[in-house]
Formats: structure tokens, C-alpha cells, sequence
């Protein structure tokens, strides 16, 4: 914010502020000066460093209302009409005559959530010309170039009261016919049509998007004049012909101004204001200065009355404010009486309340005020961060970890130590590469091509990053040899967010756990076995990760899917993880059009988890019991079954059955060839028989092999294999 310290004196009394002085004060109480410049009248610009929730101090009256505050001073608001050239007390009212305004206009607020407030005034019979040299030298110690004396006054008041306002040409303006039969213009606040064309005051046609709030009349069934809170049209500008003016002054709602403006690349003074809210509350003061500035430097009439539309404003916020709570934050005692000497002087109004409280009514123009620890910061700034005790040492506790984050330290150990790489990549991918990972139903978040143009959307998973990766790796020739027995192939995973919104726009961010690794090449090893280990190895990651946060009994599946949930992976080498029993994620082949379009050489595996599901399981839970007294028995079962019968089913199988003497069933191999028949498969399984109060004889195993194998032959179609 650029401000002139010869036009700041003008709301101080006394008026004897140097630039330094004003560096020194302001800094003082939050607004530190990024430069000073010294103009060729004598004048000295600042430029004043505004966060971003002050939009209030976005005014030459805003920062002296600050000053005044620390330092004592009186702030004086001018009069309507006054200009710096007149005394205090010598500005006459602005003459009205003739209509009043209601009959000149008509305004149709049909988006009262986007503007609260719509004000018009009309002013007749003006003389558009080259502003005073009072106001131009103004302007310019602001920045900011003189256009005319009309347009000069609406730029003037946004810099001193932070209300933009804009000034139509009324006679370019359309509507319809008034009750007595006069000319009568209509507004219409509206939302823009798709695609519609406005050419803004630069001199630049823009097409706007649908979503943008514009200023429209009636023309040609409703023409955009104005993309409201940005910048005006050049149709219906204010020239040397202009004789009668529609004065309008408003409030957006700051999102849609700043989407808006950012997307047609158009910054103002105005959106810069807009951005950071207006209250409705404070229009109507600014515009009627900058009416009576506009009679006062171009003649004219002001037409009775102020034109409204929109809805009631919010009653002002009240916030309860304990003396005691301010001691506490702020380590010394303020008594009541000082924390509203102090608060008086930034207008809010603060008056004793039950139990020794003080019932604080916040200004309109402070929207940044809304809790308790909001007034005692005031508190603090005004009356000097100096005077807060400094301790000589801190106070630290140490707490431990979240239980969430340390199941994230041990998921990242786990992964780890099975010889996978944590990357920690960039959010936005490709539209292109974004495509293959998008559920059905969701669509991809996007920023403006403008700003990113390259790769515009946020990931719908981290999967599109880590092939990238791994493009890159396999690009500079790095193959990882983890197992130190040939070649073990690069293993990433990720923990990040991924982003996507349904149909309505509502979003769909989630965080995820995504793994990717090649396969493991033994000599010898032929297509589909290096698919298969890669798969294999994926699959152990996953239920390391889950049995690591869960415990050894938590229950990993893999069930086939019969159509994958996204176009990346391979059909038929797709399979839907399920933890104890609920959805986790998805695992399965890279789909090989997806594997050409990162240009890799290797088949990948792939799978993203929900990092929720995996946390939920946290802690492990440890089982714990004395080693058996007696030994136990162990019998190989060799299955030959169809080439389609997953392991699965093998174990959902012996589980089922609940062997009385059954201790444990484990995964032995599978063996496919001569003299195994075609299209089957032979699955060999591990079963540990105990009993846990003597030892076993072999005629009680048989019974229970016995009923397995039967069971196997009727459910699977099994064969035993000798």
C-alpha cells in the first residue's frame, strides 16, 4: 500500500508527522515500511507492508486511525465535500435537485450472497475535465496517474476511505421506461454467461468463464458493462462528453473477485481491496464523499437519494473480553479500564459486562475481530510489545509423538527396511497422465493453464509421480540391487495426498499410500514369472505394512477384481486389498499402455492404500504365550487344482474347516509343468498340528488330512497330489 505522508497529516491533529516518524510508528504497531521515496514537491511515499487481513488499513484513513491509536492523536474525518485546500468546517453540503435517483435507475440484485450491497447515485450536468493539482499530485504520490476530474474522485476515496467505487456513463447505459414515462436505467447484478465477451477499460476483451459476478444493463437482452470488483467496460466509460454519471458503490464477496481476477489476468487497485472484504456497513460514507467531491471539481446536480439493493446488514459483533485472560496471555496486568482506553482508540466500543468481563462491540471495519484472543492481540500491539515481560528462559514439555504419526514413522520404517525408497514428489501432474488414475464418477481439480501451463492438475494419486520417477531412474541407469543376488529393481512409495471432486464439485481428498516396484530378475527368468514376482513382492509390502501397524493377526486379502477401479491397472492382474475384512485400497499389474506412455522398459506393480485404514490398526496388538511343552506334528498337502483357483480360496478353505488340533497353515509353493496337466497348477501347504496337553500320535492327524482332502476335492476340484 503506497501512501503519501502529507495526505496521512491530513486526518491527524496535530498534523506534524515527518516520514520517519510515521516509519517509526507504524512499524511499531504492525505495518512495517518496505520503501520510502522522497517526490519533487517535498512529499515522501511510503510503501506500507498490509497483511493480508487488514484490508481496513488499505487507506490513508486506515493507517491514520492506527497512528492515532498509539500515539494519542486526534483522527479527523473530512467532511464530504472538503477538499485539503479548504479549512475544517468551510465544505458545504453537495446541492441536490431535480428527480431523484430511483426514477433515473433500477437495480435487479440477483446474486445478493456475491454482492451484499449495490449503491447507485446519480449525479447530472457534470463537466468532465482535468482534475485540480491538489488531487493529481495526490494520486500520483500514491502511484497512481490522473484520467479525469470524475474517474480522479472515485480513485481518491478508494485511497482514503478503502471503498472502491466506479463511475458509468448514464446515458450508455440501457433499461426501460419509469412510471411517468421517463428514461430510467436497470441495473442488473448477475452472474456472466459462458462465454460471454466484456472489453474492460485497458482496452482488453475478456471471455469470461460463467462463474464471475458482472454489472450488466439491458441492452441487447443484457449486456456485461462491468466485471464487478475488478475493473469496469470500456462502452460504458466516463469521457469528455459525459454529462450525467451513475455513481456505483458496492461489495463483493472476495472469492469470487479474486477467481475472477486471477483468471483474466486483470489486478486492480480495486480487486486488490475487494479480496480482503468490504463491509457493507461502511459504502454508503465513501460514496457519499466521493458524490459531493464529484459536484464540488465537476458541477452538476446531485439527484435526491442513494438507490439500494441487496440484503440487511449483519448487527455489529459483540465479543466478550475477560481482564483476567488478557494478564494471563499477555504476562502483566492491564486493568479494565486501560484495555478500554486502548480499544477506544481503535473504536471498538467496550463497556463493562458481568463478572469484572467488558462486552466489546467490534467497528465494521475490523472484520478481522471475532474472538476474545483477537482483542487482547490489540491490546497488546497498541500499547507496545515493549512493555511485555520477556522470561529468561522458556518453559518446553515435551509430549510424545501422535499416535497417528508415530504409525506413519513405523509404516515408513517398515517400507524401508524392504528396500523401497520414500519420494516426497511435486502435487500437480499432466491432464494426460492424471487420466489413467481417475475413479469413475470423479473428475480431475485443476488449477488456471495460465499459472501452470505445463501440468495444470492436482494429482488424483501419487502413482502418476512415482513412475515419473522411475522413468527418471531408469533414465540415468539406476537398477537398485537391495537383495545383493542379482538384479532387485527400484522400489518407491509415497505417503501424500491425492485430490479429485464428484459431479456436484464437492471435493474428495484423501491421503494415500502409494507403492510401486519392479520385479526381481533371476537368471532365466521369462515374462510372466518377472511379472509375477513383482506382484509378490507388492503383495508382502502390503501385508508387512498392515501386520507392522496391526499386528501379526491382522488379516490381509487380495481379492481378484473383475474390473479395475481405474484405467491403470491390467485387467485380469488387478486385485481389491481388504484389512480384516474392510476395502483398504487396490494392488495389482501396471496396464501396459499406461507402462508405454512413461516409456518404461520393465512390467511394474502397483498399489495405493488408504493411509486411514492402515492408522486405524495402530497399535499392533501383541500376542503373548508360554512356548508349548510338547512337540507338534507337520504335514506338506499338495493340491492339484485349476490354473484360476487363487490362494485364497486354499486358505479360506483350511480356515473354514476348524481343525480341532490345527495350529497354524502357511504357503508352501506352486508348481506348474510336467507332469501336472495343463491349465492346473500345484499348490503345496504347510499344516502344524498340537496338542497342547500331550504329545500327538499320528492316527489322530489322518482323520483331519482326511477331511481336508475330501473337502478340497468337492469345493476346488482338487487332486492329491502323491
Amino acid at each position: 500500500m503506497k501512501i503519501s505522508v502529507r495526505w496521512l497529516n491530513e486526518y491527524l491533529e496535530p498534523a506534524n508527522l515527518t516520514a520517519d516518524s510515521v516509519e517509526e510508528i507504524l512499524t511499531f504497531v504492525g505495518f512495517p515500511i518496505e520503501t520510502a521515496e522522497e517526490l519533487p514537491n517535498g512529499d515522501v511515499r511510503l510503501d506500507v507492508e498490509v497483511t493480508s487481513n487488514r484490508g481496513d488499513c488499505l487507506s490513508h484513513i486506515g493507517l491514520a486511525r492506527e497512528i492515532a491509536a498509539a500515539t494519542g492523536r486526534r483522527l479527523r474525518i473530512p467532511a464530504p465535500g472538503r477538499t485539503p485546500e479548504q479549512a475544517p468546517g468551510n465544505a458545504a453540503a453537495p446541492s441536490t435537485g431535480g428527480p431523484d435517483a430511483a426514477s433515473a435507475v433500477a437495480i435487479d440484485n440477483r446474486v445478493s450472497d456475491l454482492c451484499r450491497l449495490f449503491t447507485a447515485q446519480v449525479i447530472r450536468g457534470v463537466r468532465v475535465g482535468p482534475s485540480p493539482r491538489w488531487l493529481v499530485e495526490a494520486l500520483e504520490a500514491a502511484g497512481q496517474r490522473s484520467i479525469n476530474n470524475v474517474v480522479d474522485v472515485t480513485n481518491y476515496v478508494a485511497l482514503e476511505y478503502g471503498q472502491p467505487s466506479h463511475v458509468f456513463d448514464l446515458a450508455t447505459l440501457h433499461g426501460d421506461g419509469a412510471p411517468d414515462g421517463q428514461r430510467r436505467v436497470r441495473v442488473v447484478v448477475r452472474t456472466a454467461v459462458r462465454g460471454e465477451k466484456l472489453t474492460l477499460l485497458d482496452g482488453r476483451t475478456v471471455t469470461l468463464a460463467g462463474d464471475e459476478v458482472v454489472v450488466a444493463d439491458l441492452r441487447n437482452g443484457g449486456r456485461a458493462v462491468s466485471l464487478a470488483g475488478v475493473m469496469g467496460g470500456r462502452e460504458t466509460e466516463v469521457t469528455t462528453s459525459t454529462t450525467d454519471v451513475l455513481l456505483e458503490a458496492a461489495t463483493w464477496e472476495p472469492v469470487a473477485v479474486r477467481r475472477a481476477s486471477r483468471r483474466h489476468g486483470v489486478r486492480t487497485e480495486a480487486s486488490h481491496r475487494f479480496e480482503r472484504t468490504v463491509d457493507p456497513r461502511t459504502i454508503e460514507r465513501a460514496a457519499q464523499r466521493a458524490a459531493a467531491l464529484i459536484v464540488k471539481l465537476a458541477g452538476g446536480t446531485l439527484a435526491p437519494g442513494i438507490v439500494r439493493a441487496g440484503v440487511e446488514p449483519r448487527p455489529p459483533t459483540v465479543v466478550r473480553l475477560r481482564p483476567a485472560r488478557c494478564a494471563a496471555v499477555l504476562g502483566v496486568d492491564v486493568p479494565a479500564p486501560e484495555i478500554a482506553r486502548v480499544l477506544g482508540a481503535l473504536e471498538i466500543a467496550a463497556a463493562p459486562a458481568d463478572e469484572g468481563a467488558l462486552s466489546c462491540t467490534i467497528p465494521a471495519h475490523r472484520p478481522d475481530l471475532e474472538r476474545e484472543i483477537d482483542l487482547i492481540e490489540e491490546v497488546a500491539r497498541i500499547r507496545g510489545l515493549d512493555k511485555l515481560p520477556v522470561h529468561e528462559k522458556v518453559a518446553v514439555r515435551v509430549s510424545a509423538p501422535q499416535q497417528s504419526e508415530r504409525a506413519v514413522r513405523d509404516l515408513c520404517a517398515a517400507l524401508t527396511g524392504m528396500g523401497f525408497y520414500e519420494t516426497v514428489t511435486f502435487t500437480f501432474v499432466t491432464p494426460d497422465h492424471a487420466a489413467p488414475f481417475l475413479p469413475e464418477g470423479l473428475r480431475a481439480v485443476s488449477v488456471s493453464r495460465e499459472r501452470r501451463p505445463a501440468d495444470p492438475v492436482l494429482r488424483p494419486s501419487a502413482l502418476p509421480s512415482l513412475l515419473a520417477c522411475r522413468r527418471k531412474n531408469q533414465d540415468g541407469g539406476a537398477h537398485a540391487d537391495d537383495a545383493g543376488d542379482g538384479d532387485g529393481g527400484v522400489r518407491l512409495f509415497e505417503v501424500s495426498s491425492v485430490f479429485a471432486q464428484d459431479a456436484a464439485g464437492r471435493s474428495a481428498e484423501r491421503t494415500n499410500v502409494a507403492l510401486l516396484c519392479d520385479a526381481s530378475f533371476p537368471a532365466g527368468a521369462r515374462g510372466a514369472e518377472q511379472r509375477q514376482n513383482a506382484v509378490r513382492l507388492l503383495r508382502a509390502a502390503v501385508e508387512n505394512a498392515a501386520r507392522t501397524l496391526g499386528g501379526a493377526e491382522t488379516r490381509v486379502e487380495f481379492a481378484p477384481a473383475q474390473r479395475p477401479p481405474v484405467a491403470a491397472y491390467e485387467p485380469g492382474a488387478c486385485a481389491e486389498v481388504r484389512v480384516n475384512g474392510q476395502r483398504a485400497g487396490v494392488a495389482g499389474l501396471l496396464a501396459a499402455g499406461v507402462q508405454r506412455q512413461y516409456g518404461l522398459e520393465r512390467p511394474v506393480a502397483i498399489a495405493e492404500i488408504g493411509l486411514a485404514e492402515l492408522v486405524a490398526l495402530y497399535p499392533p496388538r501383541s500376542l503373548v504365550h508360554a512356548l508349548p511343552e510338547f512337540p507338534a506334528i507337520e504335514r506338506d498337502l499338495s493340491l492339484i487344482v485349476p490354473e484360476q483357483t487363487p490362494w485364497a480360496r486354499v486358505d479360506a478353505l483350511v480356515h473354514g474347516l476348524k481343525l480341532p488340533l490345527l495350529e497354524h497353515s502357511a504357503f508352501v509353493g506352486a508348481f506348474r509343468g510336467q507332469p501336472i496337466p495343463a491349465g492346473r497348477k500345484s499348490v503345496t501347504l504347510r499344516l502344524r498340528f498340537r496338542d497342547p496337553a500331550r504329545t500327538l500320535r499320528r492316527e489322530e492327524v489322518d482323520p483331519q488330512m482326511n477331511t481336508l482332502m475330501d473337502r478340497a476335492r468337492a469345493e476346488l476340484g482338487a487332486e492329491i497330489r502323491a
